[in-house]
């Protein structure tokens, strides 16, 4: 487990699928990050617990110190070992948990820990266009655009543009 003095991140515990499944089934949450379908259970059962099996994948869950319970997650994926890349995301998954400062902490530990323990060099993210408490939080640690993929995804009645964003290592 890795930590601040807020948050903590460590494994997706069978415990935490009903809320994970709550937030996938959620058209107000899913629509930060895809089109809604509809979740239950076994699917998210099927992908959350079954990361140990994928290399090119890490998932970590977000825990606000001292409590047990989830309120977000990070992923890490497409992990590409010969290219030294990866793409992030990132969830806090009730409303009233954003803005607190967890996420930023929780993308910072993601990223050290890509840097450190995976020994990765470039990392990417896709957010819409729209979601600018996202864009400006990954500016802030450092990512930059890349470009926009235009009317990529079609998201709750309308067409939505995909901002592309990195991070490259700082050499030591």
């Amino acid at each position: 487990m890795i930590r601040t003095d807020a948050i903590a991140l460590g494994p997706i515990l069978p415990i935490d699928l009903p809320a994970l499944c709550l937030w996938d089934d959620d058209p107000s949450i899913t629509r930060l990050n895809r089109p809604y379908v509809p979740q239950n259970l076994q699917r998210q059962s099927d992908f959350w617990l079954n990361a140990a099996n994928d290399r090119g994948r890490v998932f970590f869950a977000i825990r606000r110190r001292p409590s047990p319970d989830i309120i977000g997650h990070v992923q890490i994926m497409e992990i590409e070992a010969i290219h030294r890349s990866a793409t992030l995301g990132i969830l806090i998954g009730k409303a009233q948990d954003r803005g607190q400062g967890y996420g930023r902490q929780a993308m910072q530990l993601a990223i050290d820990y890509c840097w450190r323990h995976l020994n990765l060099r470039r990392l990417a993210l896709r957010v819409h266009a729209g979601n600018t408490a996202a864009i400006a939080l990954y500016r802030q640690l450092g990512f930059e655009s890349e470009g926009v993929l235009r009317q990529a995804e079609f998201i709750d009645g309308g067409w939505t543009d995909i901002t592309l964003m990195a991070l490259i290592r700082p050499e030591a």
